[in-house]
């Protein structure tokens, strides 16, 4: 491994580090919200309340020294009150513009699922292409800018099912169940006293590692990681599968399979290694393919989930040697 990429390994394992002195367990959830992040992708949180979303985005977003913004999605929620407008300014005699919450780098979209969908698309052109549009006039956002949107995975009265087009632009969906029982316990140990969660993020006893402006190099560096051909042919072959499958109504799209090669890319990287193997794209087709996927009722009513079509539909296709 070249020294970009051990540089880049080591930020990540530091990372990883870090988190771990505000959020308690979740460790896989912190591997995918880095995958996310360092492809420069979204991702779809579910959860139920009080599992720690938020600070796990407030977290990520101090310790990579990037901006953060919550959007509370509600109703009542307008376009404007995401993207910003312009308002008339008494002193200048002209209009100028207020910003939005989308302008900023990690920003979490809180119960996305709560506001119609005339409000959650005006998240789609800033995901798809890193621009505001506000009155005819486009606005760049970051080029780093990501959506961790969430949901409530028990709760559906009064909520708007996101349209597939914008599920689609989600690389991953990140499922956050409880802590183990020890690790509840450290919890609520820690929230007694001056170490609870909170409060050490807002001390600043987290340490913050790198500034925006490496994020660029970083995410270039996991090109350099090596995807063989008949790694690629696994990951496609996968994602092709799922339009076949006799549970499957709507399979996934092509951007899925860019998604998996991505993700088992940056999982490569995770683990400290220059080369993709077959596992890493086990190990993230389910997170990059299960809300893309339409099961058929009949199949729905027995019970059959979208996590273990994806599962079956892994063990059919030949792993590469």
């Amino acid at each position: 491994m070249n020294e970009r990429l051990e540089q880049l390994h080591e930020i990540m394992r530091r990372t990883r580090a870090e988190l771990a002195k505000v959020i308690i367990g979740q460790e896989e959830v912190i591997d995918r919200a880095m995958i996310v992040i360092f492809t420069g992708q979204h991702a779809l949180v579910e959860g139920v309340p009080g599992i720690a979303k938020t600070l796990l985005v407030r977290s990520f977003a101090y310790i990579l020294g990037c901006p953060f913004a919550r959007i509370q999605f509600t109703p009542d929620l307008m376009p404007a009150d995401i993207t910003g407008t312009h308002v008339f300014d008494m002193k200048s005699q002209g209009f100028s513009l207020v910003k939005g919450p989308v302008f900023t780098t990690f920003l979490l979209a809180d119960e996305i699922n709560r506001a119609p969908a005339k409000t959650q698309a005006a998240l789609l052109q800033a995901m798809q292409e890193r621009t505001v549009t506000i009155d005819r006039e486009t606005y760049e956002l970051s080029p780093h800018f990501t959506v961790f949107a969430t949901q409530n995975p028990v709760e559906y009265e009064g909520t708007y099912p996101l349209p597939e087009a914008q599920k689609d632009r989600f690389m991953l969906k990140i499922n956050m169940s409880y802590p183990a029982r020890d690790q509840e316990r450290e919890l609520g140990r820690r929230s007694l006293g001056e170490d609870a969660p909170e409060r050490v993020l807002e001390r600043g006893d987290v340490r913050q590692m790198i500034n925006e402006s490496d994020m660029n190099d970083l995410q270039h560096t996991l090109r350099q990681i090596t995807v063989h051909d008949e790694v690629i042919d696994y990951a496609v072959d996968l994602v092709r599968q799922t339009r076949d499958h006799e549970s499957v109504m709507v399979g996934a799209g092509p951007r899925a399979a860019q998604g998996l090669l991505l993700a088992a890319r940056a999982m490569a990287a995770l683990d400290g290694r220059d080369f993709v193997t077959p596992d890493d794209i086990k190990g993230t087709a389910n997170g990059v393919l299960e809300h893309r996927l339409i099961l058929r009722p009949e199949y729905e009513m027995e019970g059959l989930t979208a996590e273990e079509v994806v599962r079956r539909i892994s063990e059919e296709i030949a792993v590469p040697r």
